[in-house]
């Protein structure tokens, strides 16, 4: 295993693109600049960063890492929005490469060849270190196994090393821009006295609502103006910051009809008499089942939740099932349990047979090496002379560790065997000469030749339901999609809103390829294929294009309609408060037929109100008005208010100065990061083709 394994085991991070780990505290996801026509881009760009390419040939590999990352992290297969994170995740790294390299170049930020000396070998070492060549046991930097990689000369340690030293680099060089930027924020003490009073000071006052429902929607007459006045009075809410699409879609099911169902319980009730007589257990499982579990002791807690406590309940020779739970039938033999130790604490010496003239001669070495143990030999001494494994400066010692650690071979010798005992096992690494030190604990495993089978539907189901999309598909074009829908008895769906890189829409379980598809139509255009997802067949139709950048009134029409209709509704309702005239609030809401309501103790930096909900223009004009003089109307987001204030409560004055400030500091710092790094991107030329490559 030596330093190759050490490489194996740490490319998952070492190779991690260039400045990813530095760059991720600076992106937020939804600040990209998506870049058109997407479709007249070269064939192999990806995208473009102030004329920069970005070649799919060298993106692709670093999407290829960070799923690798994902499937070691979360285990099992990857899902379109693990996918969709992963291109994010290299995309915002290249974005940051380019962007942060020239403002690094531009402030003259460097790091000198002692800083970096310092980050990989001092005694305060870069972030970096400490994760990579952390002793698990001890927390603490290995220096022998950080040494040995630093100083081998195998060409694909050299090139790890140079990697990793550019991402020391490239870290050390975010820090001292991180720094810039944080030290040119600054709170003033005027700034920390509002902060803490819009917090702190407290209102009580009374108020009278009516609300926009009192007036009927079907009484309300919408003209260009009252949209044209709405769109004025709130244009930098329309601000698009990447482009996106929606579409509606319907669905033709393929999930199992009862006929499906009674066939394949049919089939897995012929599966378990078989099953229950077969010779080779595991052979026989491994031909039968759609999901593998290994043929090995597991413990419990591996298997589905519902299966597994009963099947760990059970002694060897048992037979378990079929049983259906999570839409799949599970079959089980109990082939053997026992007791186990938990976890095991074991040293080995690694032997390399291409090193020393084949297998035979390293098992032979290998016996000789365990007579000698046997015999009082110093096992410790032997590993740093025989083994290649970079735990050799350790002795040999590999620590503690439970089931699954271990290639299957290693973890057999140690848990079946005895504290103690001296093995010769082979494996994928070489021949090992193992000393097991320790067993700890102890509790039941058990060997299982597993069954899964799922609840699917049968071909013919599944050749109706795509006839009838296929159907739907030629007779829908030139058509009223949703009407024609409609007429077919199909409900439509709505998937609003979708960015290009999306990894999921509503209802919907794989979507890439239908949003890939969306982005190369038209407006208006039924997408031109039959969509599949996992229990269904989907046909789409584009109905909205909002591109990057400020929407017109057109493109945001339909959007804002029910705000503009309250707008429209407010008139009407400052109307009726000002008829009731301004003698008081008891007064105005008999001549209403309403109630005062008293409020207390609202906050600025909280304007909820009880029992409505979050109004800030309401709670605004509060901490802004006179005491005890009725105030205009006011429109807010559920109604028109009138309301008088009954008193103000100030806080107690700031009892540490220094400390608001610094919590201020703090939260104004990280917002400066992200703005900084918002500013480079709308200042540089971005282009985004990603949606053609995912």
């Amino acid at each position: 295993m030596g330093l190759m394994t050490f490489l194996r085991n740490r490319a998952g991070y070492i190779l991690v693109f260039a400045i990813g780990f530095a760059i991720v505290a600076f992106l937020v996801g939804d600040a990209i600049n998506v870049g058109k026509p997407f479709w007249s881009a070269n064939q192999k760009v990806v995208g473009s960063v102030d004329g920069n390419d970005i070649s799919i040939d060298d993106f692709q590999p670093k999407v290829d890492q960070s799923l690798n990352q994902f499937k070691q992290q979360y285990g099992g297969s990857l899902n379109p929005q693990m996918t969709a994170m992963a291109v994010d995740q290299a995309w915002n790294a290249e974005l940051g490469k380019v962007l942060l390299t020239k403002e690094y170049e531009r402030l003259g930020l460097t790091v000198s060849e002692d800083e970096l000396l310092d980050l990989l070998q001092g005694q305060n070492p870069s972030p970096l270190i400490k994760q990579y060549f952390a002793n698990p046991q001890t927390g603490q930097v290995d220096r022998a196994t950080l040494m040995n990689f630093l100083k081998s000369k195998e060409p694909q340690a050299l090139q790890q090393s140079t990697m990793l030293q550019q991402e020391v680099t490239n870290q050390a060089l975010q820090t001292k821009y991180s720094n810039l930027i944080r030290n040119s924020v600054y709170v003033t003490s005027l700034e920390a006295t509002d902060e803490y009073t819009n917090r702190n000071k407290l209102a009580n006052f009374k108020y009278v609502s009516l609300d926009y429902t009192s007036v009927p929607d079907a009484s309300v007459k919408l003209t260009d103006a009252d949209y044209s006045e709405y769109y004025d009075q709130n244009k930098a809410r329309f601000n698009n910051p990447q482009e996106n699409r929606s579409f509606d879609y319907v669905t033709f099911s393929i999930s199992p009809t009862a006929a499906d169902m009674a066939a394949v319980k049919a089939q897995i009730e012929k599966i378990a008499a078989d099953f229950k007589v077969a010779k080779n257990d595991s052979l026989f499982a491994a031909i039968n089942s759609e999901v593998k579990v290994p043929f090995t002791y597991l413990t419990k807690g591996k298997l589905d939740p519902a299966v597994d406590s009963a099947v760990f309940a059970l002694p060897a020779g048992s037979f378990y099932g079929p049983v259906l739970s999570n839409n799949s039938y599970k079959l089980v033999k109990v082939v053997d349990t026992r007791f186990s130790p938990d976890s095991v604490k074991a040293s080995h010496i690694l032997i390399d047979p291409a090193k020393i003239g084949g297998e035979d001669k390293a098992v032979k070495l290998a016996d000789s090496l365990k007579a000698l143990i046997a015999n009082g030999g110093n096992f410790a001494q032997l590993a740093q002379t025989y083994s290649v494994d970079g735990s050799k400066d350790k002795g040999g010692e590999l620590g503690t560790f439970a089931r699954g650690a271990m290639v299957p071979e290693f973890e057999n010798a140690v848990f079946e065997g005895k504290a103690g005992d001296i093995k010769v096992v082979k494996s994928q690494f070489g021949v090992h000469v193992i000393k097991i030190e320790k067993q700890i604990g102890s509790s039941k495993v058990a060997k299982l030749a597993y069954i899964e089978k799922a609840l699917t539907a049968s071909s013919k189901t599944q050749a109706t339901a795509y006839k009838a999309a296929s159907s739907f598909l030629n007779d829908v074009k030139g058509k009223d999609f949703a009407a024609y829908a409609k007429q077919k008895g199909l409900k439509v769906a709505v998937a609003d809103k979708i960015a290009p890189t999306q990894g999921f829409a509503p209802g919907l379980d794989n979507p890439r390829k239908l949003i890939q598809d969306a982005y190369a139509a038209d407006q208006g255009d039924v997408l031109p294929e039959i969509y599949t997802m996992t229990n269904a067949y989907v046909i789409a139709h584009l109905t909205d294009i909002k591109p990057k950048g400020t929407l017109t009134l057109a493109q945001v029409k339909k959007e804002i309609e029910p705000m503009v209709r309250n707008a429209v509704k407010a008139k009407t309702l400052k109307e009726k408060f000002n008829s009731a005239g301004k003698a008081g609030l008891a007064q105005i809401a008999s001549k209403l037929g309403r109630t005062v309501n008293p409020v207390q103790n609202i906050v600025f930096a909280n304007p909820i109100i009880p029992g409505i909900a979050q109004e800030n223009k309401l709670v605004g004009s509060v901490f802004g008005s006179q005491l005890g003089k009725v105030s205009a109307p006011i429109d807010g987001d559920r109604g028109v208010y009138v309301f008088t204030v009954d008193g103000f409560t100030n806080p107690a004055p700031i009892a540490n100065m220094f400390k608001q400030k610094e919590g201020m500091l703090l939260s104004l710092g990280q917002r400066s990061l992200q703005s900084a790094f918002q500013a480079l991107q709308d200042n540089a030329k971005i282009k985004d083709n990603r949606v053609k490559f995912y």
